[in-house]
């Protein structure tokens, strides 16, 4: 019996080695994996972050691209309006002056010759309107804005008030 009481204690020995081996060698190649998951996480995102870059450039040239788009058609429709405008002064100053010679049958020559001046100050300002360009007219309401803010938000309420009652007597006459 003194035989197997020898070979036990040995038999125990052993399997507490054998544990005490392998905990630190299952440690080590943990240790490692998670390094490994480490280094193969940062070179994807290395290739991710410089296609970001290359994307946000080419978005940054597609924003400039549709400004500059909307810039030229806001310009061309700008002119379109300029022109139509420039006509429909040109024709209220006809408009008037036509107007003068009934007035001057109806009410008096002095009232005719108002007729006429305010015919001739809308004609000079259709000239105006058409002889401008579209960037110089925008510069030339901002520096009037600068010095007169009082008169153009008078201005601007009173186009507003006027545009609302077009669009009021507009919906009125479909109902």
């Amino acid at each position: 019996m003194a035989v197997d009481q020898e070979k036990k204690p040995t038999a125990r020995k052993a399997p507490a080695k054998k544990a005490a081996a392998k905990k630190p060698a299952a440690r080590k190649p943990a240790a490692k994996k998670t390094t490994a998951k480490k280094a193969s996480n940062a070179k994807p995102s290395a290739p991710l972050k410089a296609g970001a870059t290359r994307a946000a450039a080419s978005k940054s040239t597609t924003g400039a691209d549709i400004k500059d788009r909307a810039i030229n058609k806001a310009r061309s429709t700008a002119n379109d309006g300029k022109a139509k405008a420039g006509e429909a002064i040109g024709t209220l100053s006809e408009m008037i002056e036509n107007s003068a010679k009934t007035i001057d049958e109806n009410v008096g020559e002095k009232y005719g010759d108002y007729a006429r001046s305010a015919a001739d100050a809308v004609s000079s300002f259709a000239e105006k309107v058409n002889a401008k360009d579209v960037d110089t007219m925008v510069e030339d309401a901002r520096e009037f804005v600068r010095k007169k803010p009082a008169v153009a938000i008078g201005a601007a309420a009173v186009v507003g008030l006027l545009i609302s009652r077009l669009i009021k007597s507009g919906t009125d006459d479909r109902s």
